[in-house]
């Protein structure tokens, strides 16, 4: 069945049983997975995953930094790209975080800026970035610092 023609995907946490497959859908999209394993180790349900049947289809993580998250990880399988389920990722870690009282989300991005603005975020300095969040693997090694950094506040924050 392809994508086109297939019913809205299903959104669970992931497992640890999940990392080979997400590591796998993050490489087929040339995004990092420094850090990924290790954030499975701590707690793999930071991931959520979109599913067509078993099929994982996209993922997307929230690394909590303290009283921060940082977005990372967005992917979506590429026969399955253009169908919404991104954005139902994104709108669901957004929501999630909203509930579990995050103050802000923050993202690095070397080609979607665009595409993020239109749930919020903005465009921001890297000096103007949370410790917690500057100290993680994607904002060390991970990414380019030529990465556009973006947050967005969360409801409910100051």
């Amino acid at each position: 069945m392809s994508a086109a023609t297939s019913a809205i995907p299903s959104i669970r946490r992931a497992t640890k049983d999940d990392l080979m497959a997400v590591e796998a859908l993050l490489r087929e999209q040339s995004l990092p997975t420094d850090g990924v394993a290790a954030l499975f180790d701590v707690d793999a349900a930071q991931f959520v995953l979109a599913l067509n049947g078993p099929e994982i289809i996209g993922v997307a993580g929230v690394e909590v930094c303290g009283a921060f998250g940082l977005l990372r990880s967005v992917a979506v399988r590429r026969d399955w790209q253009h169908h919404g389920v991104g954005r139902q990722l994104v709108a669901h870690v957004l929501t999630e975080g909203e509930t579990r009282g995050v103050a802000a989300l923050y993202l690095l991005t070397t080609t979607a800026e665009p595409y993020f603005l239109r749930f919020g975020f903005t465009r921001i300095d890297r000096s103007d970035v949370p410790d917690a969040v500057a100290g993680t693997v994607e904002f060390t090694s991970a990414c380019p610092a030529s990465a556009t950094v973006m947050h967005r506040l969360l409801v409910g924050s100051a």
